[in-house]
């Protein structure tokens, strides 16, 4: 079957607007759900991270308040075990998409921190945008479209796209500890940005491109992803 490649950020922190290190990652539901739904439709999945470093996981993403309680935490933290591929990433730098058949990106507040700035994501879904490959990006992932604003502007500029919203990110208790808001950002980077109700799942399709809103949504863009690939 197909080979998929999930870019997972590489910061273990998220700067805040005070200049403190708050602990994150990238958020174990993201990854672990999307890694069940290529996996069990046969597809193999290669991790890539910036300077393939291990990824670290937010500690919050495993709360039981945030899961549905302690069991489905529980479920997620041993589904997340069986993603061998975050203990052997590959060099984001280094990838070559014409071994992949799709491309996703998970989130966490991670991104934000390292994959925003990073050139050699921009240049990879600049590149993936424009091959016609499924390419999936969820909750905080989009701010690695931030990115592709090269000179010229963004090849993202006009496409529908959700992302992690401003509603979503005052009820979870960041909105005035960020330095900035994703949907800000994106919506000043020239994104069509579509917005559906807090926390429910929500995924917006824009040709080649599929984006989540938050967590809930990451299951039904990986199988929207499985579909597309056939």
């Amino acid at each position: 079957m197909a080979k998929i490649l999930m870019v997972v950020t590489g910061s273990a922190v998220w700067t805040l607007a005070d200049g403190t290190a708050h602990p994150s990652g990238f958020w174990a539901e993201e990854v672990s759900a999307p890694w069940l739904a290529f996996t069990a439709a046969g597809h193999d999945v290669v991790v890539a991270t910036p300077g393939g470093v291990v990824p670290t996981m937010d500690p919050a993403s495993l709360a039981p308040e945030l899961n549905g309680g302690q069991e489905n935490a529980d479920a997620i933290a041993a589904d997340l075990r069986r993603v061998t591929a975050l203990r052997q990433p590959v060099a984001l730098e280094d990838v070559r998409l014409d071994e992949y058949a799709a491309v996703f990106y998970p989130g966490g507040h991670g991104p934000m921190e390292d994959l925003a700035v990073n050139a050699a994501s921009g240049a990879l879904l600049g590149e993936a945008l424009a091959s016609g490959k499924p390419l999936g990006i969820v909750c905080h992932g989009p701010a690695a479209l931030l990115a592709t604003g090269a000179e010229g502007g963004s090849p993202f500029a006009g496409y529908r796209v959700t992302a992690f919203t401003n509603a979503e990110e005052a009820q979870s208790g960041f909105a005035d500890r960020a330095p900035w808001l994703l949907q800000d950002r994106l919506v000043a980077l020239g994104v069509d940005f579509q917005e559906g109700q807090p926390w429910a799942p929500y995924v917006v399709v824009d040709r080649n491109l599929y984006t989540g809103q938050n967590p809930a949504s990451a299951a039904p863009l990986a199988a929207d992803l499985v579909k597309a690939l056939g």
